[in-house]
């Protein structure tokens, strides 16, 4: 059964403010960070009430959600898309670290506004419906991760669950350590690529429980 006319022309009004809201918001973080970005700002970039923009998020916080999300969850398609062409002799570090990348790459492309991403996704209500987006992203990638690692190392499902969840910390932290701010793309690689090195089986690294 169709839905009446008027359903569809509802749904399609909502869609189409929502995404003004997440173009708004996107160009105006891009430019401005989003510590110098107001909501009010984003609702009259995207030509709508402020009052409609709350009802789409809350909080400029859920907003950064909403941005970052749908590039978090491209930058998750890309990571296991290139993970899984990676050359059968390349080593586990260097197949996560094929992983991991184009996260890592996503999170610095405006470092201030990945850092506020990163700690609304870890100390948010999960319950909030772009943190739970966030959180579905969060925990697919980990599974890739953990996925990686069994295949590579040959490690028991908990052992390579374990391994992919102290990757994933070693990223959160260093993204977010002001210490490495200032640091370039390659050098924040090149500071989760020795901590991975030590986690996982090879010349520096610790052997996985195997199955």
């Amino acid at each position: 059964m169709t839905s009446p006319p008027s359903t569809g022309r509802r749904a399609r009004a909502m869609a189409d403010k929502r995404r003004r809201i997440t173009d708004a918001a996107t160009a105006l973080f891009a430019r401005k960070g989003a510590d110098g970005v107001t909501t009010q700002q984003i609702a009259d970039e995207a030509d709508v009430a402020i009052g409609t923009l709350f009802r789409y998020a809350a909080t400029k916080a859920e907003l950064v959600m909403m941005v970052q999300n749908e590039k978090f969850a491209d930058a998750v398609d890309r990571g296991i898309r290139t993970a899984s062409l990676a050359a059968p002799t390349a080593s586990p570090t260097e197949v996560v670290m094929t992983l991991l990348s184009p996260v890592i790459g996503c999170v610095r492309e405006h470092p201030a506004n990945g850092r506020i991403y990163l700690h609304e996704l870890v100390f948010g209500d999960p319950a909030e419906e772009h943190r739970a987006e966030g959180l579905a992203q969060a925990w697919r990638w980990e599974s890739a991760v953990a996925g990686v690692v069994r295949q590579k190392t040959g490690a028991a499902p908990d052992a390579a669950a374990t391994a992919a969840r102290v990757v994933t910390a070693i990223v959160h932290v260093t993204l977010t350590a002001t210490l490495h701010l200032a640091a370039s793309d390659d050098e924040v690689r090149d500071i989760i690529r020795r901590q991975v090195s030590v986690l996982l089986p090879g010349p520096t690294g610790c052997p996985l429980a195997v199955e």
